[in-house]
Protein backbone atom coordinates (compact mmCIF):
# COMPACT_ATOMS: atom_id res chain seq x y z
CA UNK A 1 0.00 0.00 0.00
CA UNK A 2 1.26 3.44 -1.00
CA UNK A 3 1.83 6.47 1.18
CA UNK A 4 -0.76 7.94 -0.53
CA UNK A 5 -3.77 5.39 -0.10
CA UNK A 6 -5.81 5.01 3.07
CA UNK A 7 -6.11 1.95 4.54
CA UNK A 8 -9.46 0.07 4.63
CA UNK A 9 -10.44 0.11 8.30
CA UNK A 10 -13.19 -2.55 9.62
CA UNK A 11 -14.63 -2.34 13.05
CA UNK A 12 -16.59 -4.85 14.96
CA UNK A 13 -18.40 -5.01 18.02
CA UNK A 14 -19.35 -8.03 20.08
CA UNK A 15 -22.59 -6.68 21.34
CA UNK A 16 -24.86 -8.55 24.15
CA UNK A 17 -27.26 -5.99 25.91
CA UNK A 18 -25.75 -3.09 25.28
CA UNK A 19 -28.66 -0.70 24.61
CA UNK A 20 -27.66 2.33 27.50
CA UNK A 21 -24.10 2.18 25.97
CA UNK A 22 -23.85 1.82 22.33
CA UNK A 23 -24.82 5.21 20.89
CA UNK A 24 -22.16 6.84 23.26
CA UNK A 25 -19.63 4.41 22.22
CA UNK A 26 -20.75 5.08 18.36
CA UNK A 27 -20.20 8.94 18.64
CA UNK A 28 -16.81 8.61 19.70
CA UNK A 29 -15.49 7.12 17.02
CA UNK A 30 -13.68 9.51 14.34
CA UNK A 31 -15.80 9.13 11.51
CA UNK A 32 -13.49 9.86 8.98
CA UNK A 33 -10.86 6.74 10.10
CA UNK A 34 -13.45 4.19 9.21
CA UNK A 35 -14.55 2.55 6.61
CA UNK A 36 -17.42 0.08 8.29
CA UNK A 37 -18.31 -0.43 11.47
CA UNK A 38 -19.96 -4.39 11.80
CA UNK A 39 -22.01 -5.26 14.79
CA UNK A 40 -23.03 -8.60 15.92
CA UNK A 41 -25.68 -9.14 18.30
CA UNK A 42 -25.32 -12.15 20.58
CA UNK A 43 -29.12 -12.37 21.46
CA UNK A 44 -29.80 -9.58 23.53
CA UNK A 45 -33.02 -9.07 25.32
CA UNK A 46 -32.73 -5.29 24.68
CA UNK A 47 -32.63 -2.82 22.01
CA UNK A 48 -29.30 -3.07 21.01
CA UNK A 49 -30.19 -4.65 17.84
CA UNK A 50 -32.68 -1.60 17.19
CA UNK A 51 -29.82 1.24 18.26
CA UNK A 52 -27.59 -0.14 15.84
CA UNK A 53 -29.62 -0.22 12.93
CA UNK A 54 -30.88 3.30 13.24
CA UNK A 55 -27.13 4.19 13.85
CA UNK A 56 -26.34 2.53 10.50
CA UNK A 57 -24.01 0.09 11.38
CA UNK A 58 -23.85 -3.67 9.73
CA UNK A 59 -25.90 -5.89 12.06
CA UNK A 60 -25.71 -9.53 12.38
CA UNK A 61 -27.56 -10.93 14.84
CA UNK A 62 -27.00 -14.40 16.58
CA UNK A 63 -30.35 -16.55 17.02
CA UNK A 64 -29.24 -17.51 20.58
CA UNK A 65 -26.55 -17.24 22.87
CA UNK A 66 -23.22 -18.12 21.73
CA UNK A 67 -20.70 -16.62 23.63
CA UNK A 68 -18.30 -13.87 24.05
CA UNK A 69 -15.54 -15.96 22.05
CA UNK A 70 -18.16 -16.80 19.65
CA UNK A 71 -19.17 -13.64 19.06
CA UNK A 72 -15.60 -12.78 17.86
CA UNK A 73 -15.83 -15.33 15.45
CA UNK A 74 -18.73 -14.16 13.81
CA UNK A 75 -17.20 -10.14 14.25
CA UNK A 76 -13.81 -11.52 12.27
CA UNK A 77 -15.53 -13.76 9.51
CA UNK A 78 -17.53 -10.79 8.46
CA UNK A 79 -14.96 -8.23 8.62
CA UNK A 80 -12.62 -10.46 6.12
CA UNK A 81 -14.93 -10.71 3.81
CA UNK A 82 -14.38 -7.24 3.39
CA UNK A 83 -10.84 -7.30 3.16
CA UNK A 84 -10.01 -4.88 5.18
CA UNK A 85 -6.09 -3.52 6.00
CA UNK A 86 -7.06 -3.44 9.75
CA UNK A 87 -9.97 -4.44 11.91
CA UNK A 88 -10.36 -3.16 15.20
CA UNK A 89 -12.60 -4.17 17.91
CA UNK A 90 -14.15 -2.14 20.22
CA UNK A 91 -16.39 -3.29 23.07
CA UNK A 92 -19.75 -1.22 22.81
CA UNK A 93 -19.88 -0.76 26.74
CA UNK A 94 -18.53 2.47 26.46
CA UNK A 95 -15.56 1.25 28.84
CA UNK A 96 -12.34 1.99 26.46
CA UNK A 97 -12.02 5.84 24.53
CA UNK A 98 -13.18 4.67 20.91
CA UNK A 99 -11.76 8.57 19.85
CA UNK A 100 -8.12 6.49 20.29
CA UNK A 101 -8.80 4.52 17.52
CA UNK A 102 -6.93 6.85 14.66
CA UNK A 103 -3.20 6.15 17.23
CA UNK A 104 -3.98 2.13 17.69
CA UNK A 105 -4.11 2.01 13.84
CA UNK A 106 -1.33 4.56 13.24
CA UNK A 107 1.17 1.20 14.70
CA UNK A 108 -0.36 -0.79 12.37
CA UNK A 109 0.01 1.47 9.60
CA UNK A 110 3.72 2.30 10.07
CA UNK A 111 4.46 -1.47 10.32
CA UNK A 112 5.90 -1.25 14.22
CA UNK A 113 3.20 -3.56 14.83
CA UNK A 114 1.12 -6.38 13.20
CA UNK A 115 -1.17 -6.75 16.82
CA UNK A 116 -2.08 -3.57 18.92
CA UNK A 117 -4.25 -3.52 22.73
CA UNK A 118 -5.34 -0.66 24.73
CA UNK A 119 -3.88 -1.02 28.19
CA UNK A 120 -6.01 -0.15 30.86
CA UNK A 121 -3.33 -0.03 32.89
CA UNK A 122 -0.90 2.95 32.39
CA UNK A 123 -0.63 3.51 36.66
CA UNK A 124 -2.29 1.72 39.47
CA UNK A 125 -3.60 4.62 40.80
CA UNK A 126 -5.19 5.51 38.10
CA UNK A 127 -6.60 2.66 37.28
CA UNK A 128 -8.31 2.21 40.10
CA UNK A 129 -9.37 5.39 40.03
CA UNK A 130 -11.27 4.71 36.64
CA UNK A 131 -13.37 1.93 39.00
CA UNK A 132 -11.57 -1.04 38.19
CA UNK A 133 -12.43 -3.63 40.69
CA UNK A 134 -8.95 -4.50 43.15
CA UNK A 135 -9.83 -7.80 42.63
CA UNK A 136 -9.32 -7.39 39.11
CA UNK A 137 -7.02 -5.56 39.21
CA UNK A 138 -4.74 -7.59 41.20
CA UNK A 139 -5.20 -10.55 39.05
CA UNK A 140 -4.62 -9.08 36.05
CA UNK A 141 -1.02 -7.64 37.29
CA UNK A 142 -0.56 -11.72 38.64
CA UNK A 143 -1.92 -13.09 35.21
CA UNK A 144 0.06 -10.30 32.85
CA UNK A 145 2.98 -10.90 35.00
CA UNK A 146 3.38 -14.54 33.81
CA UNK A 147 2.41 -14.49 30.62
CA UNK A 148 5.22 -11.79 29.75
CA UNK A 149 7.39 -14.45 31.04
CA UNK A 150 6.33 -17.88 29.63
CA UNK A 151 5.58 -15.67 26.27
CA UNK A 152 8.70 -13.40 26.25
CA UNK A 153 6.32 -10.38 25.62
CA UNK A 154 6.63 -7.12 27.48
CA UNK A 155 2.94 -5.87 27.86
CA UNK A 156 0.83 -3.87 30.52
CA UNK A 157 -2.42 -5.31 30.27
CA UNK A 158 -2.96 -8.71 28.45
CA UNK A 159 -6.69 -8.50 28.86
CA UNK A 160 -7.68 -5.41 27.33
CA UNK A 161 -10.40 -5.77 24.77
CA UNK A 162 -9.77 -3.08 23.09
CA UNK A 163 -7.61 -4.51 19.89
CA UNK A 164 -6.57 -3.76 16.41
CA UNK A 165 -4.45 -6.11 14.13
CA UNK A 166 -3.26 -5.96 10.54
CA UNK A 167 -5.59 -8.03 8.03
CA UNK A 168 -2.92 -10.88 7.86
CA UNK A 169 -3.18 -12.07 11.85
CA UNK A 170 -7.16 -12.89 10.97
CA UNK A 171 -6.19 -14.90 8.09
CA UNK A 172 -3.21 -16.92 9.64
CA UNK A 173 -4.69 -17.47 13.65
CA UNK A 174 -6.89 -20.08 13.55
CA UNK A 175 -9.24 -18.99 16.17
CA UNK A 176 -12.37 -20.86 15.40
CA UNK A 177 -10.33 -22.83 17.10
CA UNK A 178 -10.64 -20.91 20.26
CA UNK A 179 -12.99 -20.90 23.33
CA UNK A 180 -16.29 -19.86 23.04
CA UNK A 181 -15.95 -18.06 25.99
CA UNK A 182 -14.43 -15.14 27.78
CA UNK A 183 -10.92 -17.20 27.24
CA UNK A 184 -10.75 -16.46 23.73
CA UNK A 185 -8.75 -13.06 24.09
CA UNK A 186 -6.18 -14.90 25.69
CA UNK A 187 -5.63 -18.09 23.51
CA UNK A 188 -5.92 -15.17 20.95
CA UNK A 189 -2.72 -13.43 22.17
CA UNK A 190 -0.98 -16.66 22.80
CA UNK A 191 -1.58 -17.95 19.04
CA UNK A 192 0.05 -14.17 17.88
CA UNK A 193 2.96 -14.65 19.98
CA UNK A 194 3.19 -18.79 19.00
CA UNK A 195 3.11 -17.99 14.71
CA UNK A 196 5.43 -14.48 15.16
CA UNK A 197 3.27 -11.12 15.49
CA UNK A 198 4.51 -8.44 16.62
CA UNK A 199 2.39 -7.31 20.02
CA UNK A 200 2.53 -4.04 21.46
CA UNK A 201 -0.09 -1.86 23.57
CA UNK A 202 -0.69 1.94 24.21
CA UNK A 203 -2.47 3.23 27.29
CA UNK A 204 -6.09 4.47 27.21
CA UNK A 205 -8.40 5.64 29.81
CA UNK A 206 -10.97 3.46 30.90
CA UNK A 207 -14.04 3.99 32.00
CA UNK A 208 -15.82 1.31 35.09
CA UNK A 209 -19.71 1.72 35.57
CA UNK A 210 -23.00 -0.68 35.99
CA UNK A 211 -23.13 -0.49 32.11
CA UNK A 212 -20.10 -1.73 31.15
CA UNK A 213 -19.62 -5.32 30.79
CA UNK A 214 -17.41 -7.09 33.55
CA UNK A 215 -16.94 -10.89 34.80
CA UNK A 216 -18.05 -11.05 38.24
CA UNK A 217 -15.13 -12.81 40.86
CA UNK A 218 -16.15 -16.02 40.69
CA UNK A 219 -15.89 -16.02 36.50
CA UNK A 220 -13.09 -14.46 37.09
CA UNK A 221 -11.27 -16.83 38.98
CA UNK A 222 -12.21 -19.51 36.15
CA UNK A 223 -10.87 -17.33 33.74
CA UNK A 224 -7.81 -16.97 35.14
CA UNK A 225 -7.28 -20.81 35.38
CA UNK A 226 -8.21 -21.25 31.62
CA UNK A 227 -5.59 -18.57 31.11
CA UNK A 228 -2.99 -20.38 32.58
CA UNK A 229 -3.75 -23.80 31.26
CA UNK A 230 -3.42 -21.80 27.48
CA UNK A 231 0.14 -20.82 28.83
CA UNK A 232 0.48 -24.53 29.59
CA UNK A 233 -0.66 -25.43 26.33
CA UNK A 234 1.81 -22.88 24.48
CA UNK A 235 4.80 -24.12 26.70
CA UNK A 236 3.70 -27.95 25.19
CA UNK A 237 3.48 -27.12 21.94
CA UNK A 238 6.56 -24.50 21.72
CA UNK A 239 8.90 -27.22 23.26
CA UNK A 240 7.05 -29.95 21.11
CA UNK A 241 6.19 -31.98 23.80
CA UNK A 242 2.40 -32.78 22.10
CA UNK A 243 -0.10 -30.70 19.93
CA UNK A 244 -2.56 -29.03 20.51
CA UNK A 245 -5.62 -27.67 18.10
CA UNK A 246 -5.04 -24.36 19.06
CA UNK A 247 -1.84 -23.84 17.15
CA UNK A 248 -3.21 -25.69 14.00
CA UNK A 249 -2.35 -23.86 11.01
CA UNK A 250 -5.76 -22.35 9.31
CA UNK A 251 -7.37 -24.64 6.57
CA UNK A 252 -8.80 -21.34 4.71
CA UNK A 253 -6.40 -18.68 3.70
CA UNK A 254 -8.62 -15.63 2.46
CA UNK A 255 -6.33 -12.78 1.07
CA UNK A 256 -2.18 -13.02 2.00
CA UNK A 257 -0.09 -10.29 1.01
Amino acid sequence: MSAEEKSKIIIVMPAYNAEETLEKTYNDIPPEVVDEIILVDDASSDKTVEIARKLGLTVIVHSENKGYGANQKTCYDEALKRNPDIVVMIHPDYQYDSRLIPYLVGFLEKGICDVILGSRIRTRRETLECGMPKYKYISNRILTFIENIILGQNLSDFHSGYRAYIRKVLEVIPYHNNSDGFVFDTEFLVQAVYFGFKIGDVPVPVRYFSDSSSINLPHSIVYGLKTLYTLFKYFVQRFRIGKYKLFDKKKIFYNLS
